[in-house]
């Protein structure tokens, strides 16, 4: 539909329920003087009544979830409370001419006690419904929308291919030149500083040129005073000598250590832990303790 024809749409509606306010207008401002309201009190009854259905149908279009429901319950409930009083108006004719007595609604007592409960009730929940509509529709917050995410998304995807599409040929990788280095020369004197030739590292040159060489450049260093660490072989006769154990001692030994042991934690593996000594010792001492356990 175009814009004119929203705009004969709405036009429409407006003046249909204009007109409907009017007839129901009449119905209310009678009842309201019917209850004991004066001539202002009763020409505001109806905007009291069909007021906040309107105020509650458009809280519907605006709220969602619980709210929203709220808000269907009060325009329903005023809806029904407006047909029940538009209908006692049409059964009861001396309220056109204002000469029924003052808080006669009906003939039957209970039916007119609950008449005149629900005429005098109407107001006063139109200020509480009213006003707890009015607070969730301005503390509303809507949902953001996900289209300009996903829009956002599809552009940087465009944005992404296109960066792809325009690079360049592809930056060969960098060849690495060998640095030469060259030996520390022997400081001639001792406690006074020397020059040592120290390597200087080039970064590798990109395909196409010639590598630059390398520049060994002359620097200053103190020659230290801290002994230097032995890298020559400690010959044998200067290492502590290491006591073998006779098959006699080793036996005594796992004697000793196994004497709270079951025979089933008498191991190989077990007895060369304890004894430190060789897998074939330790075989062969298994085999003598569980030969004298046995015997």
């Amino acid at each position: 539909m175009n814009g004119k024809g929203r705009i004969a749409l709405v036009l429409a509606l407006v003046a249909v329920v204009g007109m409907a306010f009017r007839v129901s207008w009449n119905a209310l401002r009678d009842i309201a003087g019917a209850v004991g309201a004066d001539g202002t009190a009763a020409t505001l009854y109806p905007f009291v009544v069909d007021g906040l259905m309107a105020l509650a149908l458009v809280a519907t279009l605006v709220l969602v979830d619980r709210d929203r429901s709220f808000a269907l319950k009060v325009l329903g409930t005023y809806t029904a409370a407006s047909l029940v009083l538009n209908y006692v108006h049409g059964l009861v004719p001396a309220l056109h001419g204002r000469g029924v007595e003052w808080g006669r609604l009906a003939d039957w007592d209970p039916a007119n006690w609950v008449l005149v409960l629900l005429a005098t009730s109407l107001p006063v929940g139109s200020i509480y419904f009213g006003s707890d509509l009015v607070a969730k529709v301005l503390h509303h917050r809507p949902a953001p929308d996900p289209t300009p995410i996903a829009n956002a998304e599809e552009s940087t995807k465009t944005e992404m291919i296109r960066s792809t599409a325009d690079l360049p040929e592809s930056v060969p990788a960098p060849v690495a030149v060998p640095v030469v280095r060259v030996p520390d020369p022997v400081p001639a004197d001792a406690g006074k500083s020397s020059i040592i030739l120290k390597p200087v590292p080039i970064l590798a040159a990109p395909v196409g040129q010639a590598p630059t060489k390398s520049i060994v450049r002359p620097s200053m260093a103190a020659e230290s005073t801290r002994p230097r660490r032995t890298t020559y072989r400690v010959p044998d006769a200067a290492k502590t000598p290491r006591t073998r154990r006779t098959a006699d001692q080793l036996m005594s030994e796992a004697r000793t250590v196994t004497a709270d042991w079951p025979d089933a934690q008498i191991t190989g593996e077990g007895l060369r832990r304890a004894l430190r000594t060789s897998p074939a010792n330790a075989r062969k001492l298994r085999d003598a303790l569980l030969a004298e356990r046995t015997a």
